[in-house]
């Protein structure tokens, strides 16, 4: 049986360097607040490296992690334009020497990548000589020279996790050679606990509605805004609360938004919340989830909307069709469709018992195939099989060449007329 401490003499076999792009607490921020808790639990030392200070910080420390902030390159969406991702490289190699030497002053056993938007950090890795194991959760397509050039890096890692089978399908269309180290590990989610029950409701009655999401065009808040007046438009009572902030850069859409609402008269019925933490109380209090998005590698807030035993409405995209099965555990419709939208949310409204249905089928599911403590034990094995496997072959590779050293200098004749010998 496989122990999941790491072995060797001294802290340094235990010492991982786990580095992140985002300060912020969303998606993948949370599930990496999960991966460190892994880590810890299982016996190892994480330092993780932000690229700023943000809310993330105290979640972390608070995991057990040891969290320091220094400045370096994000691929955000301004920098995958040609000219700019050109400008990036160019600018690449002074930061890449600074990190290989962080990487080697740090003597960590591994390093843990989260996600396809820091490659410099892969680079460094395979520079420093320490295992690197990259972690994607994009699963959203780009033009394909930009797509290879994400990738690409990740013929360097020494293993690929992905948070979905979408994401190992655009990884692997991309860049067929990655098969063989991709593995595919769903994302944990914890579970708050026994949820409360869904208030009693009629045929008819008022539907509320949740949304939780960055503020994002990618994200479909508009559509989700124009379903909510078109189910006004044919007499239902609806109201529909969003939890979520935008990133910098995306102002302008929590803009348009406000000023959707006010176009579309849905102010006395929406309400913006901002960031929400936790979100399970709003969720409770929802009787519908929404998850509107035009692209998903997962699908973190579908799955909460499950454990939270609530009916979710989710775009049939990605990774949201591999986390909801259609009409049983949640409903699937067509990204973008306003109407589908609220043709599946009307359908709820007229039947409480097929949301309650819903909602318990869902719950089910979440609990079981998306539980934290199978998640933590996952990451957790495959960064010490990792760094057993490259410290196995630095090992057996020091031998063999100290071997034929100390052959040379006993025997030099001898090791001279073997080599010579055909």
């Amino acid at each position: 049986m496989l122990s999941l401490r790491p072995r060797g003499q001294g802290d340094a076999s235990r010492r991982i360097v786990v580095v992140h792009p985002s300060p912020d607490v969303y998606g993948s921020d949370r599930q990496l607040a999960e991966s460190v808790e892994g880590l810890v639990g299982h016996g190892w030392l994480p330092e993780v490296v932000l690229p700023a200070e943000g809310p993330l910080r105290a979640l972390l420390e608070d995991r057990g992690a040891r969290v320091r902030v220094s400045d370096f390159p994000v691929l955000r969406k301004a920098l995958l334009r040609p000219r700019a991702f050109l400008l990036f490289m160019l600018r690449s190699p002074a930061t890449l020497w600074r990190l290989r030497a962080d990487l080697r002053r740090s003597d960590a056993a591994a390093i843990y990548v989260n996600t396809l938007t820091i490659p410099l950090w892969v680079f460094a890795a395979r520079s420093a000589g320490v295992p690197v194991v990259c972690h994607s959760h994009e699963a959203e397509l780009v033009a394909r020279p930009l797509q290879l050039a994400l990738a690409a890096p990740l013929l360097l890692a020494d293993r690929v996790i992905a948070n979905s089978v979408a994401t190992r399908t655009v990884l692997t269309t991309t860049i067929p050679r990655l098969s063989a180290r991709i593995v595919v590990v769903h994302n944990g989610i914890p579970d708050a606990g026994r949820p409360a029950p869904p208030r009693p409701r009629r045929a008819g009655d008022q539907v509320r509605l949740v949304l939780v999401s960055r503020l994002s065009p990618r994200k479909g808040i508009h559509v989700a805004l124009d379903a909510v007046a078109l189910l006004r438009e044919r007499g239902r009572s609806v109201t529909l609360d969003i939890c979520g902030s935008t990133f910098r850069g995306y102002e302008w859409y929590e803009r348009d938004l406000e000023t959707r609402v006010q176009e579309l008269d849905l102010s006395d019925v929406v309400t913006f919340h901002g960031f929400v933490a936790p979100t399970r109380p709003l969720l409770e209090a929802a009787d519908v989830v929404l998850v509107p998005s035009f692209g998903e590698s997962f699908g973190n807030v579908a799955v909460e909307g499950m454990l939270a035993a609530r009916p979710v409405v989710a775009s049939d995209v990605q990774g949201l069709a591999e986390v909801i099965e259609d009409g049983r555990s949640g409903i699937l419709v067509e990204p973008g469709s306003v109407e589908g939208l609220a043709d599946a949310v009307a359908s709820l409204s007229d039947d409480p018992v097929l949301a309650a249905r819903l909602g318990a089928t869902g719950r089910e599911e979440a609990t079981t195939r998306f539980g934290v403590e199978q998640y933590r034990s996952r990451i957790a094995t495959l960064l010490l099989q990792t760094a057993r496997a490259h410290n196995g072959f630095r090992r057996r590779t020091t031998s063999r060449v100290w071997r034929l050293v100390r052959s040379a200098q006993r025997r030099p004749g001898q090791a001279r007329y073997r080599y010579r010998g055909e």
